[in-house]
């Protein structure tokens, strides 16, 4: 930790991790280079063999990224952080650089499409054996970590059913199997949740999401201890170059600095969309883990500090979700989220397309549900576009 440590959240979000040039400039220094010269070839022997401190290759290392990992890092309150090109970059990261042939990982069913296909598939193809459990069912984590276990991965809230899942009780029964629990943050924000406060040993993000912010640049980050980093994820990252450009470090670097503005900002959107919607005729359900009819309401609350920027809603199937998004004129059909735009995307069809019916079905997923991302819009704006979509629906179904 820097001295920037003693400073509050929204101050770090500024100026953690932030190092000149001898130029003395204001914003953030953007290295656009792939490479670094030396002093003389013992400096770079030295270098190369971990005896001297200096830059070598983009791919290792970059001081844009560097100030990036370093602010991160603050705010999330981990030892240490290395950033990836996407936040699929830092998942597949996290777990290949940790697992080996022989491995168990126990994971909660309920994953992004992506992550879940690492899980099932790509995992076994390396000798791991990959065991799935109901996040939100502590005797199905008891049962599955009954047994010696390399790794544990969730993600709470998750995407798009928003699920909670008790990250301590978990923590604690990975821990007792001998267990690395592997957080992923991104619904929640590094500032809405603080899963190593809770027991996480490992926390990935999109940095493409929230942390951006703003539709612009793909990124990703793991954080964790120090030595984990050091000795099992940086070689990893160094040798199969899953890396972060200096302009997407850059580009997320802006984005931080306004990030806690931008999340309480959506958060009081999507609060406010979430109790709107569940008055709407034509909606059969709201998931919004700030409401108290979510299953998990009371748990929700106790790790996160405000219900997050997504909200689930549910409609009479398919044809209803495509009338309802195809109607609406200011919020875009869009798979993205955390933008500072509203965007709604129907995850049966889309984002969780490929992990089949039968594991949409176990997940909750009809045809029906909807995801929004709720923006930084005037929320009767929001309201109004949403509104005249359902009322477009309701008429096409009196209609037939």
């Amino acid at each position: 930790m820097s001295d920037n440590a003693s400073y509050r959240t929204n101050t770090r979000l500024i100026h953690s991790g932030t190092e000149r040039s001898p130029f003395g400039e204001t914003s953030e220094a953007m290295f656009l280079t792939s490479g670094f010269v030396y002093d003389s070839a013992e400096q770079a022997e030295a270098t190369f063999k971990g005896e001297a401190e200096h830059y070598q290759y983009s791919r290792f290392g970059n001081p844009t990224v560097s100030m990036f990992e370093r602010r991160l890092a603050e705010i999330e309150g981990a030892e240490a952080c290395r950033a990836t090109a996407s936040g699929m970059g830092a998942v597949h990261a996290a777990l290949l650089s940790h697992l080996k042939a022989g491995d168990r990982l126990v994971a909660s069913r309920a994953l992004f499409g992506s992550c879940f296909w690492i899980v099932s598939t790509l995992l076994p193809r390396y000798g791991i054996e990959s065991v799935f459990v109901d996040g939100h069912d502590l005797d199905q984590w008891r049962t599955a970590l009954s047994q010696p276990t390399a790794m544990v991965l969730l993600e709470s809230p998750s995407n798009p059913m928003l699920d909670i899942v008790d990250l301590q009780a978990v923590a604690d029964l990975a821990h007792a199997a001998g267990a690395l629990v592997v957080v992923d943050n991104v619904f929640a924000t590094p500032l809405l949740q603080r899963p190593f406060e809770l027991g996480a040993d490992v926390v990935v993000y999109s940095c493409t999401k929230h942390i951006d912010g703003q539709g612009r640049v793909l990124g990703g980050a793991v954080l964790g201890r120090a030595k984990w980093v050091e000795d099992v994820l940086q070689p990893f990252i160094r040798n199969t170059g899953p890396t972060l450009s200096a302009f997407n470090a850059w580009v997320l670097l802006k984005g931080l600095e306004t990030l806690a503005l931008r999340v309480d900002a959506m958060c009081a959107n999507a609060a406010r969309m979430a109790d709107w919607l569940a008055l709407q005729p034509g909606i059969r359900r709201v998931w919004y883990p700030a409401r108290t009819d979510h299953a998990q309401h009371a748990l929700a609350m106790r790790q996160m500090s405000a219900g997050g920027t997504l909200v689930t809603f549910e409609l009479d199937g398919k044809a209803a979700a495509f009338e309802v998004m195809n109607r609406l004129r200011l919020i875009a059909v869009s798979n993205n989220l955390g933008d500072s735009r509203s965007l709604v995307t129907h995850p049966a069809t889309t984002t969780h397309m490929r992990i089949g019916a039968e594991e949409r079905a176990r997940l909750g997923i009809t045809d029906g549900v909807v995801r929004m991302s709720v923006g930084l819009e005037d929320v009767l704006d929001l309201q109004d576009d949403l509104g005249r979509a359902l009322t477009g629906l309701s008429r096409l179904r009196a209609a037939e």
